[in-house]
């Protein structure tokens, strides 16, 4: 059989795999297309280098520039005119001949094409390990991840503005990571410190620095409640969400208490108490585990930065 046979041949076993996978996908409610390439704008990256040719992983190639949507998420071809032109690069391949490097944007540690998304494709489906490439790298404070959607690259560019403005790397180097299942949160946090600077201004009679109104409020506020969140195992109560969204309903919900009761009832009793009102029946939280278990998703998301 000659390499345009063969080539073919190979093509046609891809289409049907991405067939597979998209129904499977359409079933589980995924996204099943590459990550566009003009998401990554939400991460905010700082700046822009070029990195010369490298060898990268082709497993760490995750997105594209303009052809996200003419390939799947695992870099099989989605539309018939795509057919001709990797017919003509896995061809030569097969016949020895050398192919340019391709040509893509790295974010943290993985990759979105610029050009050669047919060679990346190909390279796919010979399980071929690593291809070259034309680097240019892009400075980002939290990496993109395979399997990101656009709400995921939102939370994480919301997550990085915080963590600047923070500067909670530099105040608490070992602190647990923050991070939330909805969109819109970090700013809350922000008048959060911001009410603690004013306190601690007032109960000092003194200026409070930005920085100790950071320590401060990680330390009296946030962790004590995660510490608690930790000790009564509220969290495995209410799957899919994160101790910083349980942080904030229950901030609130101790100021409700505090109102009702006419004292300050702390943190720890605002914790048992909501968990105790709120947390969604047994069979609400297991119809919650089986949904994302079918969707492929952890039951605590952003479990790790």
């Amino acid at each position: 059989m000659d390499s345009g046979s063969i080539a073919r041949r190979e093509l046609e076993y891809a289409r049907r795999k991405a067939l597979m996978y998209t129904l499977l996908s359409t079933v589980r409610g995924e996204e099943n297309h590459l990550i566009p390439f003009e998401w990554v704008r939400y991460l905010k990256p700082s700046s822009e280098h070029y990195r010369g040719t490298q060898t990268i992983e082709v497993e760490a190639i995750i997105g594209s520039v303009d052809r996200y949507d003419e390939f799947d998420r695992h870099f099989l071809p989605l539309e018939d005119y795509l057919d001709e032109r990797w017919i003509a690069i896995r061809r030569a391949q097969l016949e020895g001949r050398e192919l340019p490097p391709i040509q893509v944007y790295k974010v943290g540690g993985v990759y979105f094409v610029k050009d050669g998304n047919h060679r990346v494709s190909v390279a796919r489906r010979e399980r071929q390990k690593y291809i070259d490439a034309e680097v240019i790298e892009l400075d980002v404070m939290i990496e993109p991840a395979p399997g990101d959607t656009l709400k995921d690259l939102i939370l994480k560019g919301e997550q990085a503005a915080f963590l600047r403005e923070t500067r909670l790397e530099e105040v608490r180097p070992q602190h647990t990571p923050i991070l939330f299942s909805t969109p819109g949160r970090f700013d809350i946090l922000l008048d959060h410190i911001r009410t603690r600077q004013y306190y601690l201004g007032m109960k000092h009679g003194r200026e409070v620095s930005w920085e100790e109104a950071v320590g401060s409020w990680y330390d009296r506020l946030y962790s004590r409640v995660v510490e608690h969140l930790r000790a009564h195992g509220v969290l495995d109560r209410f799957p899919g969400r994160t101790e910083a969204d349980l942080y904030l309903w229950i901030m609130d919900h101790r100021y409700f208490l505090t109102e009702q009761y006419g004292f300050d009832v702390g943190s720890e009793q605002a914790v048992t108490d909501f968990s105790a009102h709120y947390a969604p029946r047994w069979y609400e939280r297991m119809g919650t585990r089986l949904k994302r278990w079918w969707q492929g998703k952890p039951l605590k998301p952003h479990a790790a930065r």
